[in-house]
């Protein structure tokens, strides 16, 4: 059974799926720190805008698709990830690897990572 997205949830989705096709064109040893910056940008922007609030998900939609065209150029062999995504992702897995763990948001991310 599919589920029925908004036409915003859509683009946003293309989005990240394009954002992770590019990861793959990257070289190997360069593609965990891309794959840790798409991530922690989808992630932060998500939970630092109300999904009601469309101007600004077109806003960062715009944005994103012209850094995507930036970092989809083949010239770009790496990133920069700052401490903050180091630390922002070792918080993610430690929260995604405990079963028991009664927060909802840890659980919301490990299913929408599924799905892509």
């Amino acid at each position: 059974m599919s589920v029925r997205r908004s036409g915003l949830q859509r683009d946003v989705l293309a989005l990240y799926r394009r954002a992770l096709r590019m990861v793959n064109t990257k070289p190997p040893n360069a593609r965990p720190k891309f794959l840790l910056f798409v991530r922690f940008a989808f992630r932060t922007s998500a939970s630092n805008i109300s999904p009601r609030n469309v101007s600004a998900i077109e806003h960062l939609l715009r944005k994103g698709g012209r850094q995507l065209e930036m970092y989809e150029d083949d010239a770009v062999k790496d990133c920069w990830v700052s401490s903050e995504m180091l630390t922002w992702a070792e918080n993610w897995k430690a929260s995604s690897r405990t079963p028991s763990d009664s927060s909802s948001v840890g659980k919301v991310m490990v299913k929408a990572d599924s799905g892509l």
